[in-house]
Parts: structure tokens; C-alpha cells; sequence
């Protein structure tokens, strides 16, 4: 990046995306910060809906029925084939590049974020993010596979990990007083981009559908044009508190011998060789592993289970004639949806009501609440008391939700804040792990238990008993968590070291500093959040129409 972007030599004028720039002004209201990272994470999120693709573009030649390839045709010239449609199992490694790619991407350039601000990260995520679309977009119109596994999968994933973190520290130090809330607002509107991103994307092939085209790189173009501007805008509307900045009458809690909250700071390259680091690292991994696995197999796991008594017909799913299982499908839709309002309830709900009770608490509550929750499912499913199904497994995703919403809190607890942003990209590698571990887990299992003749009611019996395992082993190492040692804290001269190369200085050249907002910045900040908030509620609003089926 050019000195006129990215800083310059000594002597000369910031640049315009850098941290200097976007240090706060007293009376800077920090309620415009929230729907900043909000406009980001609601963009990015639409990687959570991305099947919504999958079955247009399995026939994006035959347009009508795929076409299909050649039986003898191997897997690397279907790569790069132009003349028969792909296979879903192909497209949805797309979906694996995602989260491979956002952990990957979070861990090597958290540092460099924490250096360069989150204006600067905010840019690049959405070069990234929406650069990947439009070379997606190119994917389907040659008919070129590998080119949306680049352009979506690996550039897009990059995207994904520095939209994903680029507000965590800052939203951190802007709320001592509420970390949790704070990282909870943002990430929760990553859990709630698929459900703005999905209807979106439907009413685009819709209106994009020829007799010659799904429509799908049309929309591809138009949603990567819609998410720069909301991104661009987010990116740029973001601010750094100044250092020793706190809100007007705030008193930071007295620190306790053994208490969990720490105010000195860990260095990021030091963090990761911690034992709290690994044992948060595997609270999270487990954790995830544990909703993932279901989140991926909702739809059929219902349908499988209850079969026609979805229906109030006393029959098994291979017993179902076409027509039933189309209205069991809409049914198990209206599971899905409401499953993701719960996913996403929950990381603002779960992250606030840690302030109270403390993040170790709250996961301990994660960990025993889904073991039991879990392990009644199968009986409940036997039983045939679909409502006590339907709400065990809100609750689970709330709580799978709330695990991602908690964990930066947690990590801004044990580590400190200064780095907090670098320290939670390397934790999501924890997130990539997860991504393939828990769906692989369900998915072979099913296919397995499918394949020894288990009843198709029965097959997830043992799946979730496996999770309520793991759910287990998470208790085990969130108990073992302790307060970092002092050995592992940087000094002041370190401390100061680090804040110089992270650009971090008071406005006015003092150490501390506190102000409550401007009066005059409501209408803007009523007006952020109107930006982003009107979104979210079209999603919410389409959701709940969907769900409403569900209890038809």
C-alpha cells in the first residue's frame, strides 16, 4: 500500500487508513462503533447461507436438471469442465474454505491488525470479501469451479477472518464496562448475515432467472456491489478510544488475588504458549464442534426423527409419499430458521449476561447445560414430544451462538486488552478445527449407522451421546482455566514498546482520559443504527414467516 494510505516515512502526515487518523476526539459518542463492526459482520455472515446457491448451481448448465458428467470423467477434469454441472458435494467445499480460511487468515494477520487499526482491516476485508464474489461471479460464468474455490473460498475466507476480528479490541476498550455486550452486538450480526444474506440472495436468482441462466453470478455481482458500500461504510466509521481512555464515572473493579480479570497485558506471541490459551483454545473448539455438527444436519435430522408425526401421521420417513415429504421438508425449513434466530439471540444475550456472572460461568452453564440437553434429546425424539425436541435444540444453539459472542470477554479477561484482537485470531483456529471435525463427525456417523441397518429415527442417538462427550471433556478444561502467571505479562517498557508500534496515544498527550457523548452525535448514532438495524429486521422478520410452520 502506498505512503499516502498507509502512513509514510517518519515525519509524514498519516494516511488516511491508518490508526493515527481514527483516534477519538472528546465527546466522540461510542455507540457509533457497534453498528460499524455491525454493517461488517452482517456482510460477511451471508458465508453462513451460502447453500442457498447450491442447488441452482448444480444445474447451472442444464438449468432446468443438471447435466450430468461423464461416469468415467475424473474428479480433476470435472474441475476444470465446462460442459456438465457440478455436484453439491462439490460446491459446498466452499463452504469448508470458509472457515478454514477465516481461522488461517484471523491468526496470521491478527498482529498486523492490532498495528494497522481496524479502518485498515475493514478496507482489505472488503476488497477481500467482495473482490471473491465478483471472481466467483466470473466462476460461474465460465463454468469454472476452481475460480469460485478461489475467488469466494480462499480470498473471500481472508475477508472472512479480518472482518470477523477487526472490531473485537476496539469494541473492547470502548466498553470496559460491558466487554461482553459489546463483542456480542458485533458478533452477532455475523451469526444474522444469512438470514438477511439468503432471502436476499433468493429474491436476486429470482428476478436474475432466464431460460438461459439461474441467475446466480448476477447476484453474485449485485451482492458484492451492496456489501462494499455497506462495508466500506462500516470500515470507515470505526475509531480507536485514545490510550487511557475510559467512559465518564466508569471505576474499573479492584483487582482481585485470584480473580479472573486481569489489568496488564499479554504479548500475542506469548499468549498462544500459555496454558489458558490452549485450554480456551479447546473450550471453543469443543464447543463448536458440538453445535456445528447439528447446526449442518437440522433439516434432515428432524424429518429423519419424526417422520410423519410432523404431520400427525403415525408413520416413518421412508414411508412418506412425495407430497408429505415436500411438507415435512417446509416444516424442517422452519426448524432451520428458527434455529438461527436463536444462534444469533443468543451471542448478544449469552455475552451480556456474562458481564454478571463471569465468562468461566457462563461456559461452565454452556458445558452442563448441553450435556444434559443433549443427552435427553434421543429419548425425547423416541418419545415423540417434538416440542420439548424443538426447544432443547434452541437452547443448544443459543448456546453455540454464545460460545463465539463470550470468548473474546473471556480472552480480554485473562490476556488484557492491548492485543486482545491478534490474540483472538489465533484462537479461531480452534473455529477452522471445528468446522471440519463436528459435521464430519454427524454426517459419518449417520452414514455409518445408516449402513448397519439402524432405523433412520434412531441414527443420531449415538451422535449425540458422542457430543455430549465432548461437551464433557469442554467442562473439564474451562474448570482448568486459571489466572495467567505473572511471568507471562509484559512490563511497562514492553508495554509502552508495543502501544508506540500500535500507534496508541492520547489526544491530547495525557495517559488518562474520560468523557460521556456529545449530545449532538444521537441523531447520527440513531441513524448507524437504523443503517444496519432495518436489515437485520427484514432477515428477522422473513425468518419468522418461515418458522411459522413450523408450529402449523
Amino acid at each position: 500500500m502506498s505512503s499516502s494510505l498507509s502512513g509514510g516515512g517518519a515525519g509524514a502526515q498519516p494516511g488516511f487508513l491508518s490508526k493515527e487518523r481514527i483516534i477519538a476526539k472528546p465527546g466522540f459518542n461510542r455507540w457509533l462503533v457497534p453498528p460499524a463492526a455491525l454493517a461488517i459482520h452482517l456482510c460477511i455472515g451471508m458465508a453462513y447461507g451460502f447453500s442457498v446457491f447450491w442447488l441452482p448451481l448444480s444445474k447451472a448448465i442444464g438449468i432446468t436438471a443438471p447435466v450430468a458428467c461423464a461416469p468415467d470423467m475424473s474428479f480433476f477434469s470435472q474441475v476444470f469442465s465446462s460442459s456438465c454441472d457440478w455436484s453439491v458435494s462439490m460446491l459446498s467445499w466452499i463452504y469448508t474454505l470458509f472457515f478454514i480460511f477465516l481461522g488461517c487468515s484471523a491468526a496470521i494477520w491478527g498482529g498486523w491488525l492490532e498495528h494497522a487499526g481496524p479502518r485498515k482491516a475493514g478496507v482489505v476485508s472488503a476488497l477481500c470479501w467482495c473482490g471473491g464474489l465478483v471472481i466467483s461471479a466470473l466462476g460461474i460464468y465460465t463454468h469454472q469451479i476452481w475460480l469460485m474455490w478461489l475467488g469466494s473460498g480462499v480470498i473471500g475466507g481472508i475477508g472472512l477472518g479480518l472482518g470477523y476480528i477487526s472490531p473485537v479490541s476496539t469494541l473492547i476498550k470502548w466498553f470496559p464496562d460491558k466487554r461482553g455486550m459489546a463483542t456480542g452486538m458485533a458478533i452477532m450480526g455475523f451469526g444474522g448475515g444469512a438470514m438477511v444474506g439468503a432471502p436476499l440472495a433468493a429474491v436476486l436468482m429470482g428476478h436474475f432467472a432466464s431460460p438461459t441462466s439461474v441467475g446466480v453470478w448476477q447476484s453474485f455481482l449485485v451482492m458484492a456491489a451492496i456489501y462494499f458500500v455497506f462495508m466500506i461504510g462500516g470500515a470507515l466509521s470505526y475509531r480507536v478510544p485514545p490510550t487511557g481512555w475510559k467512559p465518564e464515572g466508569y471505576v474499573a473493579p479492584a483487582k482481585k488475588a485470584k480473580g479472573m480479570i486481569t489489568n496488564r497485558h499479554v504479548h500475542v506471541n506469548v499468549a498462544w504458549k500459555t496454558p489458558q490459551f490452549a485450554l480456551v483454545w479447546l473450550v471453543l473448539c469443543l464447543n463448536v464442534s458440538a453445535g456445528i455438527g447439528i447446526l449442518g444436519m437440522a433439516s434432515p435430522l428432524l424429518q429423519e426423527v419424526f417422520g410423519g408425526k410432523l404431520l400427525g401421521v403415525d408413520l416413518p420417513f421412508n414411508q412418506l409419499d412425495a407430497g408429505q415429504l415436500a411438507q415435512i421438508a417446509a416444516i424442517a425449513a422452519g426448524f432451520t430458521g428458527l434455529l438461527s434466530l436463536f444462534n444469533i439471540g443468543g451471542r448478544f444475550f449469552w455475552a451480556s449476561f456474562s458481564d454478571y456472572i463471569g465468562r468461566k460461568v457462563t461456559y461452565f452453564v454452556f458445558f452442563a447445560l448441553g450435556v444434559a440437553l443433549y443427552a435427553s434429546v434421543p429419548t425425547l425424539g423416541h418419545s415423540g414430544n417434538i416440542a420439548l425436541f424443538v426447544a432443547a435444540f434452541c437452547i443448544v444453539l443459543s448456546m453455540y451462538g454464545g460460545g463465539f459472542a463470550t470468548v473474546p470477554a473471556y480472552l480480554a479477561d485473562l490476556f488484557g486488552t492491548q492485543m486482545v484482537g491478534a490474540i483472538h485470531g489465533r484462537l479461531l483456529t480452534a473455529w477452522a478445527v471445528a468446522g471440519v471435525l463436528g459435521p464430519v463427525l454427524v454426517t459419518n456417523l449417520r452414514d455409518y449407522q445408516l449402513a448397519q441397518g439402524v432405523a433412520r429415527a434412531a441414527v443420531y442417538d449415538t451422535t449425540l451421546y458422542i457430543l455430549s462427550g465432548l461437551l464433557v471433556l469442554g467442562f473439564i478444561c474451562n474448570a482448568l482455566v486459571r489466572p495467567v502467571a505473572d511471568k507471562y505479562f509484559m512490563t511497562d517498557a514492553e508495554l509502552k514498546a508495543e502501544q508506540a508500534l500500535g500507534h496508541d496515544k492520547g489526544t491530547d498527550g495525557t495517559t488518562v482520559l474520560e468523557w460521556k457523548a456529545n449530545p449532538a452525535s444521537k441523531p447520527l448514532a440513531v441513524a448507524a443504527w437504523l443503517a444496519v438495524g432495518i436489515p437485520l429486521a427484514w432477515g428477522v422478520w422473513v425468518t419468522l414467516q418461515k418458522t411459522a410452520v413450523l408450529f402449523h
